[in-house]
């Protein structure tokens, strides 16, 4: 038993090495992408923002269904006419992830009309932009059933028959703000720190289930209305991300089954700094960079 644990310890040192070589090859290969005209796809908060684009680019690259799910009716029509034009077919279920009793029914409800759900998008999201102190608490349960327990409710609903089917993916639409918080939006940060949580448990959960991954892509400020009014202090430098090719990176992480994107991937900088400066340094860089008070003009939408 000694040896075997000796040997194992040798030989740790080059299978980390050999993942590396793999990661870096796969950088640089074009990877085969996996083919979506069989699948169904299920977006939250799909009616608007980054969820329109997604609904859109999974449609374009060729999925067989889009589903989605929101809570303003008027928004999740408009995209599902929008998507039906292009030839894919579409519906929408008013639903609100926060609500676990509503998720499984309507998942229900789902599964009886359109059939099995293939690829699950994560992407409902709230934010009110207060401090904690501000913040009124119905708000902030608000934030925390939507943007964390909503996920373990509609993960709950689909990944059962997934795993039978050994064919699905479980994406998060997480935010860099899961591993860098800012002041004056305490309620998201921390709800997306916990679902940033839920799916690195989740990813390693499913090591061995055959057929299943999981996506987790973690946009820097993208340009929707839902941070409408935020302010970074070089612009220029830091430019808000666009919706679209956010939704092209996600589509693509779910085609190669890249398990981690960080968007854009010099934010991997911040994450390094983040475990070697002391915290009065990175008080600064905050204080520098504008994220410091960039909530101080937030208009966005809750």
């Amino acid at each position: 038993m000694e040896m075997k644990v000796l040997g194992c310890a040798l030989l740790f040192p080059f299978q980390i090495f050999l993942c590396l070589l793999r990661a870096i090859v796969r950088f640089f290969a074009r990877q085969k992408r996996r083919d979506l005209g069989t699948d169904v796809v299920l977006i939250t908060g799909g009616g608007r923002g980054i969820g329109r684009h997604l609904a859109k680019e999974f449609a374009k690259q060729g999925a067989r269904k889009v589903i989605l799910w929101g809570r303003t009716e008027k928004c999740l029509k408009e995209t599902c006419e929008e998507i039906s034009m292009t030839g894919t077919e579409c519906h929408y279920f008013v639903c609100d992830v926060g609500n676990r009793e509503e998720v499984y029914q309507q998942a229900k409800v789902l599964r009886e009309k359109v059939g099995d759900v293939t690829i699950l998008v994560n992407n409902a999201a709230v934010v009110h932009g207060k401090s904690l102190m501000d913040s009124d608490d119905d708000a902030l349960l608000k934030t925390q059933h939507i943007n964390t327990l909503g996920q373990f409710w509609t993960t709950k609903a689909f990944l059962p028959r997934m795993l039978e089917l050994c064919n699905g993916h479980v994406v998060c639409i997480n935010s860099i703000l899961s591993l860098s918080s800012i002041p004056g939006a305490i309620d998201y940060c921390t709800s997306k720190a916990s679902s940033y949580a839920f799916m690195e448990s989740l990813t390693l959960g499913l090591l061995d289930c055959p057929g299943v991954g999981c996506s987790t892509v973690l946009p820097f400020h993208t340009d929707t209305e839902m941070f409408q009014g935020m302010r970074v202090r070089f612009p220029k430098l830091f430019p808000p991300l666009n919706p679209e090719m956010v939704a092209e990176r996600t589509v693509d992480a779910v085609r190669t089954n890249t398990a981690f994107v960080v968007l854009p991937w010099t934010m991997h900088f911040l994450v390094i700094l983040k475990s070697l400066l002391p915290q009065s340094a990175l008080e600064e860089i905050h204080k520098f960079s504008g994220s410091y008070t960039c909530m101080n003009t937030f208009k966005g939408r809750t």
